[in-house]
């Protein structure tokens, strides 16, 4: 049986069509990445989900209980779905503890699992005004753990988080997904964020799913440009230039930087320039000239420089 079903959801705002028909499905445990263009409906989406924004058509169901709007229920929200806004506030001036007691539903022994879980236990006896950005959020997180939810809804949970703080609630993510069986909707606008978390990837546009899959699918075969820009560097050439390996109807094609390899020169290559060394730690992207088109390439071990000329192929699968 599925978890969650959002059937043909439609929602306007103003004139804008926010959410314009979205269906799918969520099965128990899935954890599902949610990515788009500022605009495009993913927060409104989320909401409707969470029982906060009433569709103006559409179901959604959430363990074969139909997801009541605001419009008609005194008080917004459904059982079992936790949501945590992207603009999340805790009260002000409060004992850290006595605000996780108001909404504690379990034991003290299992809630002091969620607060080890959350990293949270040397911050019971502060006052909420004397917190971090990321130990606010962890909180956040915790008091909605502490409800029991099964699904768990974070809109951008890691947008305002410095490194290390954002490591820490990844790290918070993924346990709280294994040690309470939680599944998750998650948005984010970093690709790193999403695909090596999700099971499944959703991309929308204009309040509509363009491209859905697993990571690898989406990542590598992305439906056009802009469901390539979301989740990463890509190189969107001539087919011809590679003519000898890409052969079809379709005058151009995209490229991610780990399906170009540098060579030898020879038939199956291709000259360019380097133009740019974009050092990223264990590896370095390469930005290369070739044809007036430009390419990106992944190297780990970097022996040219910029203004070399080198060969380009397409890497082996």
């Amino acid at each position: 049986m599925a978890l969650l079903e959002v059937k043909n959801v439609f929602k306007k705002e103003g004139e804008t069509d926010a959410v314009n028909g979205i269906s799918f499905v969520q099965k128990p445990f899935q954890k599902i990445g949610i990515s788009g263009e500022t605009g495009s409906g993913k927060t409104t989406l989320l909401k409707m989900i969470a029982g906060f924004v009433q569709p103006d058509a559409g179901e959604l169901y959430f363990k074969g209980r139909k997801v009541i709007g605001p419009l008609d229920q005194l008080i917004p929200g459904h059982p079992g779905i936790g949501y945590l806004s992207q603009h999340f506030e805790l009260r002000n001036n409060y004992w850290v503890n006595d605000f996780l007691d108001m909404a504690n539903k379990l034991s003290d022994e299992e809630a002091k699992r969620i607060f080890t879980v959350c990293e949270i236990d040397h911050l019971l006896r502060r006052r909420t005004h004397q917190l971090s950005g990321g130990e606010k959020q962890r909180i956040a997180m915790a008091r909605l753990l502490i409800t029991s939810p099964s699904l768990l809804i974070l809109d951008e949970p890691y947008s305002n988080l410095d490194a290390m703080h954002k490591a820490t609630m990844k790290r918070v993510v993924q346990e709280a997904g294994v040690q309470f069986n939680t599944s998750f909707i998650l948005v984010s606008h970093e690709p790193a964020d999403l695909l090596s978390w999700a099971d499944t990837l959703l991309l929308l546009k204009a309040g509509r799913i363009i491209q859905q899959g697993t990571p690898a699918e989406v990542y590598n075969n992305p439906v056009d440009v802009y469901a390539a820009g979301l989740l990463g560097e890509y190189s969107y050439v001539d087919a011809g230039l590679f003519d000898d390996v890409f052969r079809g109807d379709e005058r151009r094609m995209i490229l991610r930087p780990h399906q170009l390899t540098l060579t030898a020169k020879g038939e199956h290559s291709v000259e360019a320039v380097v133009t740019a060394i974009h050092y990223r730690g264990s590896y370095s992207l390469l930005e290369l000239a070739v044809k007036q088109e430009r390419l990106y390439l992944l190297q780990t071990n970097i022996s040219v420089q910029k203004g070399d000329t080198v060969y380009v192929a397409i890497a082996e699968a």
